[in-house]
């Protein structure tokens, strides 16, 4: 008889526990994808990179947020220049990917500019 009550209890904190675990205190999460160009994959990279960075500190600022964290997110390759190449294929992408805590970033070689890479990632923030 005793199991009834302990086994109800159980599954009671455990259901708070993990409906509560899905819910963060009222976080915020926006996807960004930041597109930019250089003269070498590395230095394209780092600029797409850095363009991620300041996209998310702009969100810090538009919605009041005390803090924003970055999460690398692979996301579709954003061409900027649609009319000259309107998608970027797979067997397009230079290997290997820049890949870092923050931003997850694709390459390829452009047509108008040497290099172009697009990084993504999840913004959060309260």
């Amino acid at each position: 008889m005793l199991r009834i009550p302990k086994l109800g209890f159980l599954m009671l904190g455990a259901a708070a526990l993990f409906f509560g675990g899905l819910q963060p205190a009222a976080a915020k999460c926006q996807l960004i994808k930041a597109t930019n160009s250089a003269s070498s994959k590395a230095l394209a990279a780092k600029a797409a990179h850095q363009n991620a960075i300041d996209n998310a500190y702009a969100l810090k600022r538009q919605y009041g947020w005390k803090y924003v964290t970055l999460r690398a997110r692979r996301v579709k390759p954003d061409p900027f220049w649609k009319s000259v190449r309107p998608v970027v294929t797979p067997d397009m992408l230079l290997k290997p990917d820049v890949v870092n805590s923050k931003t997850y970033s694709q390459c390829w070689e452009g047509v108008v500019v040497p290099y172009v890479c697009t990084a993504g990632a999840v913004a959060c923030g309260n």
